[in-house]
C-alpha cells in the first residue's frame, strides 16, 4: 500500500495540468541571481504564494492565478546550496539541456559543434546565452516562475453569451502577479527580458488556442497544427481522490492484467517508490529532494505553413493512389501522422474515415455533411469526449502491424502502451491473413518511460493565423524524477529514432528531424485490397527554440532554500 501523498508539500503544477483545469493563460518568467542573499529573499517571498497540490473543495475555490517556481542547477549554486548536495544531483541536470542538444535532436547529430559553432542560431536570445561557453555564466538562467490564470468571467452566468465572450480575457490577477514579480527584482536579482527572437520581452506568454463557435472565441484543446492535444497524461497513485481516480486511470494509467491501475508516484515525485519498488537516488539531505521533481522546459516552434503544404502534397498523391476524395485523403494523412483524428478520436478505436465521420455525428459535434459544428453545444460535447476515459481507453497489441494506427505515428512513439510487450506476435498469420491478438499484453516495458506534460501553446491566440515565420508553437514542460530515463529516452530513442517500432532511422513524423530521413510508412490492411502508402516529403516541422532543465522543489525545500539551511551532513 502506497503512503498518501502530502499534497500540501508538492507544487501544484506537478499533479495538475492547469490547462485541463480551466487555466488557459500563462506567463513564464526567468530570473538571474546576482547576489545570493537577494536570491534567497526572492525565494522567501515567492514561496508564500506558491500554489500547492492541495485539492480544491469546490470549483469556486480554485485560485484566479497559480504561482509555481523551479531552479536550474546554476540557480541552486547561486543560492549557495552546499557542494555536497549539488554533487548528489543527477549528471543530466548538472550538465543542462544545452550540453545534451545533439542527443536530443536539437542540433544535427552528424556535425560536431566545432563544425557548426552557430548551431543554436534559431534559439531565442535567452537560451543562446544560457550556459554558453565563454560567457562565464553572465547569461545563465537561474529561476523560473510560472503563472497560470483563469478567464475573467466577472458576474456572467455560466453558458450565457456574456460568459462565452469573456473566456478569451485573462483574469486581472495575472497582471497583478506580473507587476508583483517585477517589483521583487533589483540589483541582486534581475528579470531576464530577452525572450523570443524578436528581442526584449519581459516574459514568455502562452495560452490555449481559441476558435469561433456561435461567434464567440472559445478555448480549445488544439495546438497550431490543428491536432487535439494533452489527452493521455499519465495518472499516478494519490494524484486524484479515490472516486475520481477510478475514472481518470482508464487509458491513462498502466494496463496490468484485466484492468487499468495508476502508476506508482515515485515515477514523478521524488522520495516515493517507483515502478521497480525502489526509491529514486537523492542528494543529501533527503528532505531537500523529498516531494520534488525535475522538469525539462522546451520551447518548440511549429512551422505551420510547411506542415500544411507537405500534408496537402501528400494528400493529393494519397487520394490518387487510394482512390478517395480530397477531404478523406487530407484527414487520413493527418490522423496517420498523429495517431488521432483532428478532433481527438484515436485511430486505434475508430480506424477509418467513414467510421470517424459517423462517430462525430453520433457524438453531436459533427453535422450530417461530416463538418465540425461551430456552435457552443458541439464545443462542449467534443470537450466532454476528450476529457472522458473513452478518448484514452485503447491498446496497440491488437494492431501490431499498424493497420489501424501506424507503428511510427506520433502517439505510438510517445506512449507505447502494450505495444512493446515481448509476448506480442508481430506480423500477420499467413493462414488467416489477420494479426494474432495478445489479450494478456501489458505495459511492463512502457511504465518506466512515462512523462507528465505541462505547458500551453504560444503565439497567435486564434486558430489558423500563422505560417512558418509566425512565432508560434508549444511550450513543453515535461516532468519526471529521472530526466535521462524518462524524457531523454523518449526524445532520443522513440522520437528521433525508429528501431523499436520497426521504422529503422525514420523519425517521428511530427516532432522528428527530417533533414536526413523523410519517410513515414502508412500500412494498409490486406483485406481492403489497397497498397500501403509511404510518405516521402517530410520536412522538419518542429524546431526547438531552446530550453533548460529545472528542479521543482517541495514547499519544505523552498523554505530551506530561503533560509539557507540546506545541510547535507
Amino acid at each position: 500500500m502506497t503512503d498518501p501523498l502530502n499534497l500540501h508539500d508538492i507544487q501544484g503544477n506537478v499533479t495538475r495540468a492547469y490547462g485541463r483545469f480551466s487555466f488557459p493563460f500563462a506567463r513564464y518568467f526567468f530570473f538571474q541571481i546576482r547576489d545570493p542573499a537577494a536570491g534567497r529573499a526572492f525565494v522567501d517571498t515567492v514561496r508564500k504564494a506558491v500554489t500547492t497540490s492541495a485539492r480544491w473543495p469546490e470549483e469556486a475555490d480554485k485560485p484566479a492565478c497559480t504561482v509555481n517556481i523551479a531552479f536550474t542547477f546554476m540557480g541552486l549554486y547561486w543560492l549557495e546550496v552546499p557542494d555536497r548536495t549539488l554533487q548528489g544531483f543527477p549528471d543530466v541536470f548538472i550538465s543542462g539541456m544545452r550540453a545534451r542538444a545533439a542527443m536530443l535532436g536539437d542540433r544535427d547529430p552528424t556535425r560536431t559543434e566545432a563544425d557548426d559553432p552557430d548551431w543554436d542560431r534559431g534559439w531565442d536570445r535567452i537560451w543562446r546565452a544560457n550556459r554558453r561557453p565563454g560567457l562565464g555564466g553572465a547569461g545563465d538562467v537561474h529561476i523560473l516562475v510560472t503563472l497560470n490564470a483563469q478567464p475573467d468571467l466577472g458576474e456572467a452566468a455560466s453558458g450565457t453569451p456574456e460568459f462565452l465572450s469573456r473566456l478569451r480575457v485573462p483574469h486581472p490577477e495575472l497582471e497583478r502577479r506580473t507587476d508583483w514579480l517585477r517589483s521583487l527584482t533589483g540589483d541582486g536579482l534581475v528579470l531576464i527580458e530577452e525572450n523570443g527572437l524578436s528581442g526584449a520581452e519581459p516574459y514568455q506568454s502562452a495560452s490555449a488556442v481559441f476558435d469561433r463557435f456561435d461567434g464567440h472565441a472559445l478555448p480549445t484543446a488544439r495546438e497550431h497544427f490543428g491536432f487535439t492535444d494533452g489527452i493521455g497524461d499519465p495518472v499516478f497513485k494519490g494524484q486524484y481522490p479515490p472516486e475520481a481516480e477510478r475514472t481518470a486511470v482508464i487509458g491513462r494509467g498502466k494496463r496490468m492484467g484485466d484492468g487499468w491501475e495508476p502508476l506508482e508516484p515515485g515515477e514523478f515525485i521524488l522520495g516515493h517508490p517507483d515502478e521497480s519498488q525502489e526509491l529514486p537516488p537523492t542528494a543529501m539531505p533527503p528532505e531537500f529532494m523529498q516531494n520534488g521533481t525535475f522538469m525539462a522546459y522546451r520551447k518548440l516552434h511549429e512551422n505551420v505553413g510547411t506542415f500544411h503544404d507537405v500534408v496537402g502534397e501528400e494528400a493529393e498523391t494519397y487520394a490518387r493512389v487510394m482512390q478517395v476524395g480530397e477531404v478523406e485523403a487530407r484527414e487520413t494523412i493527418l490522423a496517420k501522422i498523429c495517431g488521432r483524428w483532428s478532433d481527438g478520436v484515436p485511430l486505434a478505436v475508430v480506424p477509418t474515415f467513414s467510421a470517424w465521420i459517423a462517430f462525430g455525428q453520433a457524438g453531436g459535434w459533427r453535422d450530417e455533411a461530416g463538418q465540425i459544428r461551430m456552435d457552443a453545444e458541439a464545443w462542449n460535447r467534443n470537450l466532454a469526449y476528450i476529457r472522458s476515459p473513452a478518448a484514452s481507453d485503447f491498446r496497440y497489441a491488437d494492431d501490431m502491424a499498424g493497420f489501424k494506427c501506424p507503428a511510427g505515428a506520433h502517439m505510438r512513439r510517445v506512449n507505447t502502451r502494450d505495444y512493446l510487450d515481448p509476448t506480442n506476435a508481430a506480423g500477420v498469420d499467413p493462414e488467416t491473413g489477420r494479426q494474432p491478438v495478445n489479450a494478456e499484453a501489458n505495459h511492463a516495458l512502457n511504465k518506466r518511460r512515462r512523462i507528465l506534460r505541462r505547458g500551453l501553446p504560444y503565439g497567435p491566440q486564434m486558430a489558423g493565423e500563422g505560417r512558418d515565420e509566425t512565432e508560434q508553437g508549444v511550450i513543453m514542460m515535461i516532468l519526471g524524477v529521472d530526466l535521462f530515463r524518462q524524457f531523454e529516452f523518449v526524445q532520443q530513442q522513440w522520437i528521433q529514432y525508429g528501431l523499436d517500432f520497426h521504422q529503422g532511422n525514420n523519425t517521428c513524423p511530427m516532432l522528428g528531424r527530417h533533414d536526413h530521413h523523410r519517410r513515414h510508412m502508412i500500412p494498409s490492411d490486406p483485406a481492403t485490397g489497397k497498397p500501403p502508402y509511404m510518405m516521402t516529403r517530410l520536412k522538419t516541422f518542429v524546431e526547438c527554440r531552446g530550453g533548460e532543465y529545472f528542479f521543482v522543489p517541495s514547499l519544505m525545500a523552498l523554505r530551506m532554500l530561503a533560509m539557507g539551511i540546506v545541510d547535507p551532513t
